[in-house]
């Protein structure tokens, strides 16, 4: 059976402290290896659409979503679920969909959007992934309290790079079986994968907040 390489959480130019060109990230994602993407840009799945009609290997459509209550990503979606919405009607709109909930760096210390705790048990019978391991977390002990949830309620891990650069994309992944193009079968194949994961520097995170601002003083300049 075919093996996949998969990043669940890879952002592109869609996201406000992305830069990255759709064109570039298909060819960096050929270049490396990576046969399976979500593209999970932040609060649209715009860039995940226009991707996955350009690339020839598979490309799960997601979003990063910012609930009131802290960031939460929907895989397999039809639609964008709007940000701003309560936890639970967030993780309701995707599953309406027929999509999967995934959990993004939920112990990670320094992102301000991280998912509230309280938040976190709200929804987690809901969830269908815990990130398990993030390349950006800057301590690798957030990482492991993640996976020690995923592992305490028998849930299917991730990893994923959370790739804003090119740089990023292929360095953190995981090896799972082939599945059939559906959410179920996905979760069935993720449970048998293996992650690679490779930490990114910190320093990238300054690439990312310099990119956000440019991108807002671009659009204060065309007004």
């Amino acid at each position: 059976m075919k093996t996949l390489r998969v990043d669940l959480h890879v952002h592109t130019r869609f996201s406000p402290d992305s830069a990255t060109e759709l064109e570039k990230l298909v060819s960096r994602c050929l270049k490396t290896g990576l046969d399976c993407i979500a593209i999970t840009d932040h609060n649209t799945i715009r860039g995940a659409l226009a991707v996955q009609r350009l690339a020839p290997f598979r490309v799960i459509v997601g979003e990063e979503i910012k609930s009131q209550g802290g960031e939460i990503i929907g895989l397999f979606l039809q639609e964008a679920v709007p940000r701003g919405l309560p936890p639970l009607e967030t993780v309701q709109r995707v599953k309406e969909q027929g999509g999967l909930v995934a959990i993004p760096h939920p112990f990670d210390h320094f992102r301000r959007s991280v998912i509230a705790r309280e938040v976190l048990e709200q929804v987690l019978p809901y969830v269908d992934i815990v990130e398990a391991f993030n390349a950006r977390n800057t301590y690798q002990g957030d990482n492991r309290q993640a996976l020690e949830l995923a592992l305490q309620h028998g849930l299917p891990t991730s990893a994923a790079s959370d790739a804003h650069t090119l740089l990023e994309l292929g360095r953190t992944y995981v090896e799972m079986p082939d599945f059939d193009g559906t959410p179920q079968g996905f979760l069935q194949a993720l449970s048998q994968g293996t992650p690679v994961c490779r930490p990114i520097s910190p320093l990238i995170h300054c690439l990312t907040t310099f990119t956000k601002s440019k991108k807002r003083l671009a659009r204060l300049w065309h007004r």
